[in-house]
């Protein structure tokens, strides 16, 4: 392994989703995955795909927030993920996806991470240079994008059990708790009562995907700890899905870290997805810099920025900057940041010691 890698936290990704509904071996060699999939063409990332378990340890991202992941469908039409029509069903899904994380624990492939003890034990282990990265498993920390399939309240707890620590209410369309991206409307009079439940177990509100009018009622109404997992800027890409000045300035004061993706369309507004190429349009890892630029000249430090890259949300290559062929390209990072002017202590903050940092006061 490469001494000069920084260890990295990645604080968006669909593991569980592609695993199950996608039908990827995530523990098998990336090429192996890619060339297994050459043919297939029921998904547009098939055979481009840029996350697998190798790859995260080949580029030290040795944590990740990990998700659940099921709609129910309010509406006709094809949307990322699952959408499944009834809550019950939606249910089933995540606990598939569950199923699929504690088997990747009885590998030894991953670990889960609840409190900071767990967090205090799993960095040791990733410090440790006497042991080759490659054997280490990838901590995660389980996440719900989206609560449609919470089937009602009492669910949530039931969750909690079983390790889940961070929550987002709403994800594409009109959600059962909460309107999402490309929608309008705010929290349903279930989501304000998801709410309170959530600030009893003193769990994670994650805001991505909220409309805006969501948004001000979560910020307004939650008083437990928030954070932006997956969000870019919208003075940049100006989009209901980004993060407007305002809303950074909110954040900033509630000492949340903004997640940083890597999705092109969240990069630059030129791109249509299925459309546009990321080579044509000169799309580069370095253009999340721009963003992570904007959020820390808003907060006058590099304390409220990280990754949260999106990166196996239903694209692979066709979809990301053209400088980056799997996730353990976020290790290039490092120089970018360092061309740009950033400090190390800076770099490191964005790699993973903001979420960290965020986590430990969380759960104290």
């Amino acid at each position: 392994m490469d001494k000069n890698k920084i260890f990295i936290f990645d604080a968006h990704l669909d593991l569980a989703m592609n695993a199950i509904e996608w039908n990827r071996d995530l523990t098998r060699p990336l090429n192996e995955i890619r060339q297994r999939e050459i043919h297939l063409k029921d998904k547009n990332d098939r055979g481009r795909g840029t996350v697998c378990l190798p790859e995260l340890r080949k580029g030290k991202i040795g944590l990740v927030v990990a998700t659940q992941l099921s709609r129910v469908a309010t509406s006709g039409g094809s949307l990322p993920g699952s959408s499944w029509n009834s809550p019950q069903q939606a249910w089933a899904m995540t606990q598939a996806q569950l199923a699929w994380y504690r088997e990747m624990e009885v590998m030894g492939e991953m670990v889960q991470i609840t409190n900071n003890q767990e967090i205090d034990h799993h960095l040791a282990l990733w410090n440790d240079s006497n042991i080759p990265d490659e054997t280490k498993p990838i901590g995660y920390i389980l996440s719900l994008e989206g609560a449609d399939s919470l089937v009602d309240i009492s669910y949530l707890d039931k969750a909690y059990n079983y390790g889940l620590r961070a929550v987002g209410l709403a994800h594409f369309s009109k959600g059962r708790y909460a309107s999402g991206t490309k929608t309008e409307g705010g929290l349903t009079q279930e989501g304000f009562e998801l709410l309170k439940e959530m600030d009893r177990l003193n769990m994670i509100l994650d805001v991505t995907h909220l409309t805006d009018k969501g948004f001000k009622q979560v910020v307004e109404k939650y008083m437990g700890p928030v954070w932006a997992s997956h969000c870019n800027v919208r003075k940049i890409v100006p989009t209901q899905r980004q993060l407007t000045d305002e809303q950074i300035k909110i954040l900033i004061d509630r000492d949340a870290v903004i997640g940083g993706m890597l999705d092109c369309w969240a990069l630059d507004i030129r791109f249509i997805d299925a459309v546009s190429d990321p080579w044509q349009l000169n799309i580069k890892l370095e253009h999340l810099v721009d963003h992570w630029d904007h959020i820390c000249q808003i907060a006058g430090d590099s304390l409220h920025v990280a990754i949260g890259s999106d990166l196996d949300g239903n694209f692979g290559t066709e979809q990301t900057p053209y400088d980056m062929n799997s996730i353990a390209d976020l290790q290039k990072y490092q120089s970018i940041l360092l061309s740009r002017g950033y400090k190390q202590e800076d770099i490191e903050n964005i790699f993973y010691k903001n979420w960290i940092r965020f986590l430990k006061a969380a759960w104290k």
